[in-house]
């Protein structure tokens, strides 16, 4: 039997993926949800299709920007919403060490078409030593 979070969240990463390779700001904010939260590389808080674009209209133009999603989970929560973690490896430029971050994802059923509602990036490096 098919999974239906794991192939959902299939489909967006290698959508997203294509679409952060050309650094295209509008692909990428049509993934995210009319009332999406956005939490990425810095600390704002960005909201909405209008705050995802604006985040990554405003990334540096790097020259060969690349995304790898690993140690992947998903979730089917209830029948419209699943939620998603991986690690994220993004490479800005060739030849430097990429940058590895944890992303969380809350998907949801809109208009009958899965969007992300919230993401959520933070580092890999522990804050708290347990």
């Amino acid at each position: 039997m098919r999974d239906v979070a794991d192939d959902t969240v299939s489909a967006i990463i290698e959508k997203w993926s294509t679409a952060f390779r050309r650094l295209d700001a509008d692909a990428l904010s049509s993934f995210y949800s009319k009332h999406a939260f956005f939490f990425g590389s810095n600390p704002r808080l960005y909201r909405g299709r209008d705050g995802v674009k604006a985040y990554f209209n405003g990334l540096p133009r790097w020259a060969s920007p690349t995304v790898r999603f690993t140690d992947r989970a998903a979730t089917l929560v209830n029948p419209d919403l699943i939620n998603s973690a991986a690690t994220a490896s993004f490479v800005v430029e060739e030849g430097t060490p990429p940058l590895l971050v944890k992303i969380t994802w809350v998907i949801v059923r809109e208009d009958g078409i899965w969007k992300i509602a919230s993401h959520h990036v933070s580092s890999t490096t522990p804050l708290i030593e347990q």
